[in-house]
């Protein structure tokens, strides 16, 4: 009988319990996993480079980067890489922008360990996984022809000042916190106003109000 190959994970994120409590999961799905544990980007890529993986599963924000910019590289190093986005932020504003970039599915830190663990063996089995939320949404968007979320415009660093804008901070506060000049905050200002079609703060609030 031809031996069952030990399937391999990549479990990258910048907090060790995070990386210890879904290592917990995996074993108890696949006894002979081998598991690499992952704390940053360098560290990711790095295993990457040495180790064929058959399943990713990535947080979104690391110290030295954010995953929209690993997700290319890892592809190339391993086209028939498996990633599954494991992220505490909302999947109705991020789900479809990582799934659009080259991730196979989207995961809420939120959620139980029930549907953790259905997430992991449809990623293995399938190679993807995303929520009956999104595969809604995904649908009522096709009907209506309408985009999915006008939030899905805008690039995360325009979602980071337009959530700052919405807590009440100025340009200069915005500049000093995200250590960029105070001029770059008012084009990425302008490109948030542009991409949603609004003039004011109000609109604003009012559109993240409705789409978070």
């Amino acid at each position: 009988m031809k031996p069952t190959r030990t399937p391999t994970f990549l479990v990258a994120d910048d907090h060790s319990i995070v990386r210890q409590g879904i290592s917990l999961l995996i074993k108890e799905l696949f006894f002979n996993a081998k598991i690499y544990p992952s704390g940053t980007f360098k560290e990711t890529l790095h295993v990457l480079r040495n180790t064929q993986i058959d399943l990713l599963v990535l947080d979104i924000n690391f110290p030295d980067g954010n995953s929209l910019s690993i997700l290319a590289e890892a592809k190339t190093l391993q086209p028939n890489l498996k990633i599954l986005i494991f992220s505490a932020y909302e999947e109705d504003l991020y789900a479809l922008r990582y799934l659009n970039a080259g991730a196979s599915g989207y995961l809420n830190k939120g959620s139980s360990e029930e549907e953790i663990k259905m997430a992991l063996q449809s990623m293995m089995v399938s190679g993807k996984y995303i929520t009956q939320n999104i595969k809604d949404r995904i649908l009522d968007s096709y009907i209506s022809k309408k985009p999915l979320n006008p939030l899905e415009q805008l690039s995360d660093r325009e979602v980071e000042v337009a959530r700052l804008l919405i807590k009440g901070y100025g340009n200069m506060e915005i500049a000093e916190l995200l250590h960029i000049k105070k001029s770059t905050v008012s084009t990425f200002k302008n490109r948030i106003f542009e991409k949603l079609d609004i003039d004011n703060l109000a609109e604003l609030i009012d559109i993240f109000q409705l789409y978070q």
